[in-house]
């Protein structure tokens, strides 16, 4: 049997990797999507064949991950719930598709995740897999019995590590998870699982504390065409540049951190932590360019779009035909979004502080308070009365709740 296994060299993955292979006499070919883990990556191929995987694909998407995934998320300013910008979210439905593809060429029957059976990702992964290859067969270890009884938690898996010599970043004294990619770090579970600790300093790596972050603000200013970021400053960058530039500027002022208790599709709540500088100043300052260039109804109308949008993705229903319905609504929308914003980075937050575009929906001298340049005042007392009928009708007709 031949199974590829969606690897990231952390602790999870890496017991996966040596129990698969034992478990089901398999030859294990283990696959790590860059998508911006950076040193996370480090010394993956010569762990994962000591680990006893036969091979191991490596590869960067992260180009890919920004324009395909990240941006057009962005374009349609999806955000979950009390402020979640999807980074893990976004990032499975593309790691899965390209496991398939790999699993295609090798010839594998089987594909493998490390995700838990309590959390969203067994759906992301799975999701994915089934609607690019209907047939695939999917091994989920966390959802076996067999797998249960062994490992009971983190702690008996880091020790399963010790017993095989696997080395992993995670401790019994720091069992939290982390995930890493190009939009976010994500930390959740062992120490963060009490709703009411402050996450530890320690733990943060994008991002330094906004009480760190320099005493002097600094701005930035993001050129938009359609939508999607094209330059920083003036300097004409691809998504992957655009993405690593923000978040080394939003990084070292604090910005993008957040914690939350949000509400996963299996039906639990779940505490999360997430650094995403980047995308934070992605997405204030596309709204700041929206502000000006998009119509109003049509602004309404999206906007009452978005936590479909955003609960499609993070439920893991980025194949599915109502979300590429949704993202052709949205990429709509988005067509007027060219202009320029400019953001305020200072102590963790980042402000809208101007916004321009050629085709600026905004008057100036239309909305001043001097003069009446292509407005007549005067209009207002019709469009007022016929928008109050309705409610004097009620009042006289003795409707109105005293």
């Amino acid at each position: 049997m031949k199974i590829v296994l969606a690897y990231s060299g952390g602790l999870d993955t890496s017991v996966l990797c040596k129990w698969l292979k034992e478990t089901y006499s398999a030859e294990i070919i283990c696959f790590a999507a860059d998508i911006g883990q950076q040193e996370e990556l480090k010394g993956l191929d010569k762990k994962a064949k000591a680990t006893g995987a036969s091979k191991i694909y490596i590869d960067d998407l992260r180009e890919e991950f920004a324009r395909d995934f990240v941006f057009p998320m962005l374009r349609a300013g999806a955000v979950y719930e009390s402020g979640y910008l999807l980074g893990t979210s976004i990032a499975r439905p593309l790691i899965a598709k390209r496991q398939v593809e790999i699993a295609i060429k090798e010839r594998a029957q089987a594909i493998a995740h490390g995700a838990t059976g309590k959390g969203n990702d067994q759906v992301r992964f799975e999701l994915t897999a089934y609607a690019l290859k209907p047939d695939i067969q999917v091994i989920a270890p966390w959802r076996i019995e067999e797998f249960q009884r062994e490992f009971t938690g983190r702690v008996a898996m880091l020790d399963y590590c010790r017993k095989h010599k696997i080395p992993v970043e995670a401790s019994a004294k720091k069992p939290y998870s982390m995930d890493r990619n190009l939009l976010h770090i994500s930390y959740e579970g062992g120490i963060l699982e009490d709703a009411w600790n402050e996450p530890p300093e320690d733990i943060f790596k994008l991002s330094v504390s906004p009480e760190k972050a320099p005493n002097k603000p600094e701005y930035v200013e993001i050129d938009f065409v359609k939508g999607d970021a094209v330059a920083v400053n003036g300097k004409k960058l691809s998504p992957l540049g655009i993405m690593l530039k923000l978040n080394e500027i939003g990084g070292r002022h604090g910005v993008g951190r957040i914690d939350l208790v949000e509400n996963r599709y299996v039906g639990m709540k779940s505490r999360g932590v997430y650094e995403t500088p980047g995308g934070t100043i992605l997405h204030r300052a596309r709204e700041a360019v929206e502000q000006l260039t998009m119509d109003r109804e049509v602004l309404h109308f999206r906007n009452s779009l978005i936590p479909q949008y955003a609960k499609l993705v993070y439920n893991g229903f980025w194949y599915a035909p109502e979300r590429e319905m949704l993202q052709t609504a949205m990429n709509e929308a988005a067509a007027s979004v060219t202009g320029t914003a400019r953001i305020k980075l200072f102590k963790g937050v980042a402000s809208i502080v101007g916004r321009k575009a050629a085709k600026s929906l905004y008057d100036p001298h239309m909305a001043s308070f001097e003069g009446n340049v292509g407005y007549d005042q005067k209009d207002a007392t019709g469009f007022i009365r016929l928008n109050a009928l309705r409610l004097r009708v009620r009042a006289k007709a003795g409707l109105r709740k005293k």
